[in-house]
């Protein structure tokens, strides 16, 4: 499989998605807080109102600019549906199609969950823990005798 890393260009058209994002949330906050700080005072409401409702509209305009070009950052231009080219999208796309494989092979790693059809290196021949804790259940759940699980133990720990 190819390894696609993701070209500076992109890169930098993500940062100044976030960057505008950030801009626009704080854009938006100083708006607010122009309001809670003049809540009450009448005296230049005018020229308040205006600066507040251009500083949210401007802030609010970013955050979407911002979301955009992110998501054209990270997807490309393709993966993003702005160009309509199945191929490139998976292209695009690639490196997070592949770390996300990724993540999921070491989680099914860590769980020791075995994919495939090869058996496990020890099927044939288990270790005697394995053997004993087995034939431990057996007579647990009543299925062999006391006299047929000493006789078992016997030979498991004989074969040691």
């Amino acid at each position: 499989m190819k390894k696609q890393n993701i070209s500076p260009e992109r890169k930098a058209v993500y940062y100044i998605g976030l960057t505008l994002m950030f801009l626009g949330f704080l854009s938006v906050g100083s708006s607010f807080v122009s309001f809670i700080t003049h809540f009450g005072d009448f005296r230049h409401m005018e020229a308040i109102v205006k600066s507040v409702m251009v500083r949210g509209f401007v802030g609010v305009g970013m955050v979407m600019v911002g979301m955009v070009l992110a998501g054209i950052g990270s997807r490309g231009l393709a993966g993003s549906g702005l160009v309509l080219d199945p191929q490139r999208a998976r292209e695009d796309v690639e490196p997070w199609a592949r770390m996300a494989g990724g993540v999921i092979k070491d989680a099914v790693e860590e769980t020791g969950i075995r994919l495939g059809s090869a058996p496990p290196e020890n099927a044939d021949n288990p270790d005697f823990d394995e053997k004993l804790r087995k034939l431990h259940l057996l007579y647990k759940d009543g299925i062999i005798t006391e006299e047929e699980y000493l006789k078992g133990k016997e030979e498991i720990l004989g074969a040691l």
